[in-house]
């Protein structure tokens, strides 16, 4: 298993920088991969850790060599709850909150895209005349995903409901 570090890229101008900021930021990074080394570890799986930061936020990324390697790892729910126990575990050594993001073999994009087909739907039966489109309940970050793309398709977009019902519902401009 190895780890690479991979450059900070530019932070947003009205994103405070400060070298105190930025070690903090590659200290979460390298807790997280330390912590996902030792799961993988524990599970006899391969994987390569690579830790990128944007914008004040750390990506953690695991792929391996052979495709399969880290499907069971890779589905949705299971990739969101490790997300959350690798911020629980620098929060734990930090005292800091984490908005870390982890990707598993590809997993983020392949969300990705599954959102792409919600949004394409929920326009469909918009454009086909119905007022509104709720989406189903997802996670802040896929809510955020989905609000870009609605943007991006000149519609609105508002998150609606509590916990784990908060989904988002899709209208026209």
């Amino acid at each position: 298993m190895t780890d690479t570090i991979d450059t900070t890229e530019p932070v947003l101008d009205d994103a405070p920088t400060t070298d105190v900021a930025q070690s903090a930021v590659a200290d979460e990074g390298d807790i997280a991969a330390d912590y996902l080394e030792e799961l993988l570890d524990l599970a006899d799986l391969d994987g390569d850790i690579e830790i990128a930061t944007r914008a004040g936020r750390v990506y953690l990324s695991i792929e391996a060599e052979e495709a399969d390697a880290l499907r069971t790892l890779s589905k949705p729910d299971t990739v969101s709850a490790l997300q959350e126990l690798t911020r629980l575990a620098v929060h734990a050594r930090t005292g800091e909150f984490s908005r870390l993001i982890l990707d598993i073999a590809g997993s983020r994009d392949a969300r990705a895209d599954e959102l792409q087909r919600l949004v394409d739907r929920a326009v469909e039966r918009i454009e086909a005349g119905a007022e509104s489109a709720a989406l189903p309940p997802m996670s802040s970050y896929e809510r955020k995903l989905v609000h870009d793309l609605v943007g991006e398709r000149g519609l609105t977009s508002e998150s609606e409901g509590e916990g784990a019902e908060r989904h988002t519902v899709i209208r026209r401009g």
